[in-house]
């Protein structure tokens, strides 16, 4: 293998998952004339397992593979991270940092190490290259449905210019399964995955007890008024937002609006106490501009799943963003990223304090 002196920049690494999107990754950049490589990233579980799919993609396409271990980093950068981000209160969405580190981090330098000047991964998004400034913006997919720019707002320029992703530009996800199902790949009718990967269960208390080999200990629920309403069963089973499974007998729906490490309170609220206009960022990346320092107007949104709403924002000299929305945004949750928008052109985000 290459040392890296030498990069091809018609050489491309292909992270393969064994999902259909991926697979068709693969195939779509093979035809259009690149040396393909595959490579699917063992993170945890069974070795075997874990990459059997991927290894049958590359076999189907007939490209060379491999697997890159990234288990330690993945228990140190993904899930150590999460696990700290819920004991200290807040609500982590570890795709962000699995993307920095790992997807577009580890991946972008394994390529290069090997003499292979691009990556490609499945995800539905689109890059162009601005041709007055010479800026890679990042952009919506086509498929709006299965738009997954949110979650790679952190790219840098230079992951920007040597990577592609060939899924922005479906249409819908039906028309990639018909694709891939004419092309022959078994994982044609595959599920989406839907769950954080390391928690497949959803049940995060009891995924970071098991980690940490700690005991969470019960505190008050604290009502609207100030008053103890009852005992939570340990802070890292209550997020923002939440209304069900509080175990509590009440006159009026109320929800988690607080938690408080200092004196492992929970705080409740009603819906209304969950609204706010602002908000402060840090860990932020600007794609589509140089950090504004006088306030511009964007789109932003709070959480994947959100419409961007009408918003200003500006740099502060911390290295930080505040930003106003003209309306206000229900369960802004310390952890999650703010994500800003230019019509469907990525500006920049960062990691809700």
């Amino acid at each position: 293998m290459s040392t890296g002196s030498v990069i091809n920049d018609n050489s491309i690494l292909i992270a393969l998952s064994g999902g259909v999107d991926s697979s068709l990754c693969a195939a779509l950049l093979q035809r259009e004339g690149y040396d393909c490589h595959g490579v699917t990233m063992f993170l945890f579980g069974n070795r075997e397992t874990a990459t059997a799919d991927a290894a049958h993609v590359a076999d189907t396409v007939g490209i060379d593979f491999q697997v890159a271990d990234f288990a330690d980093a993945f228990r140190t950068e993904v899930m150590g991270r999460f696990v700290q981000e819920y004991e200290a209160g807040r609500t982590p969405n570890p795709c962000l940092y699995c993307n920095r580190k790992l997807k577009f981090g580890a991946l972008l330098s394994l390529a290069r190490q090997n003499g292979w000047g691009r990556l490609a991964t499945g995800h539905y998004a689109r890059i162009e290259k601005e041709q007055n400034s010479g800026r890679y913006l990042l952009k919506k997919a086509k498929c709006l449905q299965k738009d997954q720019s949110y979650v790679l707002y952190a790219m840098t320029q230079d992951e920007l210019s040597h990577t592609l992703f060939p899924m922005g530009n479906f249409a819908s996800k039906d028309e990639a399964r018909a694709l891939a199902a004419e092309l022959g790949f078994f994982n044609a009718a595959k599920h989406d995955s839907q769950d954080i990967c390391f928690i497949p269960d959803g049940d995060y208390a009891a995924f970071i007890a098991d980690a940490t080999g700690k005991t969470y200990p019960a505190g008050d629920f604290i009502g609207p008024d100030g008053r103890v309403l009852g005992q939570h069963k340990g802070l890292i089973h209550y997020t923002v937002g939440q209304r069900k499974g509080l175990g509590l007998a009440l006159p009026e729906p109320l929800y988690v609006v607080r938690k408080e490490i200092r004196t492992n309170n929970v705080y409740l609220g009603r819906d209304a106490d969950l609204w706010g206009k602002s908000l402060d960022a840090a860990e932020c990346n600007w794609i589509a501009c140089d950090p504004p320092k006088s306030p511009m107007r964007v789109y932003a949104r709070v959480r994947y799943s959100q419409l961007e709403q009408p918003a200003t924002v500006w740099a502060t000299d911390e290295g930080k963003l505040h930003l106003e929305f003209e309306t206000s945004q229900r369960a802004i949750a310390p952890g999650q990223a703010v994500v800003m928008y230019d019509g469907d052109v990525v500006v920049g985000g960062g990691i809700i304090q």
